[in-house]
């Protein structure tokens, strides 16, 4: 299966590093996130890549340049404007002639998955779109209180909210790609929505190992012993 990850982004809540690199060049440690995730794809023979890019692409080009160094295979499909997380599949399914499924995945995400897991379990439920869910806790800052009329029925004291978020991370059928409008600015959200809108088969699958994405400059020194 094909990989495509998404590596075209302004990396504007990472600035000011990234006015001088782009955001999967920023290293976590002693190795590009870029990196890191391509070595966890290779680990679990995931070797075809393709990667989007689209501001400071040459930069990304020249590190990673064919793959042969990381043990892969790394095309590129390059937006010459900005065509937003969804947009670029488009691009990578008609000069790549994809007609099969393809495992999908932000830049930004350093994650343990089991990538296999998840294709299986996309291919043994007949999805046309898996979206990675990861459990999120927030923990709030405040007492909540439940009011009703004037009356308070409840009080808790900065509780712990959890959320299902998207995880970044997708197993996305060909077909689908064709939703996708032509050299438009269209996220991935609506391709979902899209996508349950027109009946697809759009699966949600939960990853337990540890994830994390990368989108301020406090989150670099939260990971760097984790992923080890």
């Amino acid at each position: 299966m094909k990989v495509v990850i998404l590596a075209g982004g302004l990396g504007t809540r990472l600035r000011p590093l990234t006015f001088a690199i782009p955001k999967p060049l920023i290293p976590v440690g002693e190795k590009p996130i870029l990196e890191i995730i391509i070595s966890r794809l290779h680990s679990q023979s995931l070797n075809d890549i393709i990667i989007t890019t689209g501001y400071k692409s040459e930069l990304i080009r020249t590190y990673f340049g064919d793959g042969s160094k990381f043990g892969v295979n790394i095309d590129y499909s390059h937006e010459d404007k900005r065509l937003g997380t969804a947009g670029p599949l488009k691009s990578v399914k008609e000069r790549f002639d994809i007609d099969e499924p393809l495992l999908v995945m932000n830049g930004d995400i350093l994650t343990k998955l089991n990538f296999k897991k998840m294709i299986r379990f996309h291919e043994k439920n007949n999805g046309d779109l898996t979206v990675g869910i990861k459990e999120h806790k927030f923990k709030t800052r405040y007492g909540t209180i439940e009011v009703k009329g004037n009356e308070i029925k409840k009080i808790q004291e900065k509780p712990t909210l959890k959320f299902n978020i998207s995880a970044g991370i997708y197993v996305v059928n060909s077909s689908i790609l064709d939703i996708i409008p032509q050299d438009t600015y269209y996220d991935i959200p609506q391709l979902i929505e899209e996508s349950i809108r027109r009946k697809k088969r759009v699966l949600g699958y939960f990853i337990k190992e540890y994830w994390f994405a990368v989108e301020y400059i406090d989150d670099l020194n939260k990971v760097i012993k984790k992923i080890k």
